[in-house]
């Protein structure tokens, strides 16, 4: 089996478990996106994927972002594929804002002021709306990204006086935990914040996104209502 077809086949292989998921949720296919998580996978991966009809992608370094973006749409454009929607799923400093604003339809990691404001200012500059989710620390460690729920309605606040930003929802990585179900509490969190905050009426925030779920516990977060999965060792296997 090439490398390849081994993606297309690992690829079948989650879209067959998301598609189990919402079945006994009673979800519809429209209500969730698959996020390949590409980070460290090469650019021929990224393009297997594609040629497999995956379409949504997403990195977690500005500078990896930078190269592989390039590469594939060179790639892309040489096999006449179509090029991916590339999303940005980590932590976000504000020196890498210059390489994903206006490249990616989504920010999966916004919550700091600085970034935010440097991301306002970027996608002023190129005259684009950026969509962006709000990470959430709901389980409030100390190691991650992410603010604390308590911080969330002034970074809501946050958005109605950035012209060029949207909040399209929140974002959560919860403890890592072999069992998948003791990843639900968190996912319910994270939709009980959502659903609390959504009649806001706060201009440029919407609310409708969850981004929760990742390869091995993809079928709690879409029991607990996710919009968003991101799997990434699922489809690439192991990282390097």
């Amino acid at each position: 089996m090439t490398r390849a077809e081994e993606i297309a086949a690992n690829l079948a292989k989650v879209r067959e478990r998301v598609d189990t998921a919402l079945l006994a949720a009673r979800r519809s296919s429209e209500d969730l996106c698959l996020l390949a998580v590409s980070k460290t996978a090469p650019p021929e991966d990224v393009v297997a994927a594609l040629a497999a009809g995956q379409l949504d992608f997403a990195e977690s370094y500005g500078q990896e972002f930078r190269d592989k973006h390039q590469a594939v749409a060179d790639l892309t454009a040489a096999q006449k594929l179509p090029e991916p929607r590339w999303h940005f799923i980590g932590p976000l400093q504000k020196n890498k804002v210059k390489y994903v604003a206006g490249k990616v339809v989504l920010v999966h990691s916004a919550g700091s002021a600085e970034v935010l404001a440097e991301l306002e200012r970027k996608a002023k500059a190129l005259d684009r709306i950026q969509d962006c989710l709000v990470q959430v620390n709901v389980a409030g460690e100390v190691q991650k990204s992410g603010i604390a729920p308590v911080d969330l309605p002034a970074t809501l606040d946050s958005f109605v006086l950035s012209a060029h930003l949207r909040c399209t929802g929140l974002m959560v990585i919860p403890p890592y935990d072999e069992d998948p179900e003791r990843s639900r509490p968190h996912f319910a969190a994270l939709r009980r914040l959502r659903d609390q905050h959504r009649p806001g009426g706060r201009p440029h925030v919407v609310l409708a996104e969850l981004s929760m779920g990742m390869s091995h516990d993809l079928e709690v977060a879409i029991a607990e209502g996710a919009t968003i999965v991101r799997v990434g060792t699922a489809i690439f296997g192991g990282r390097t």
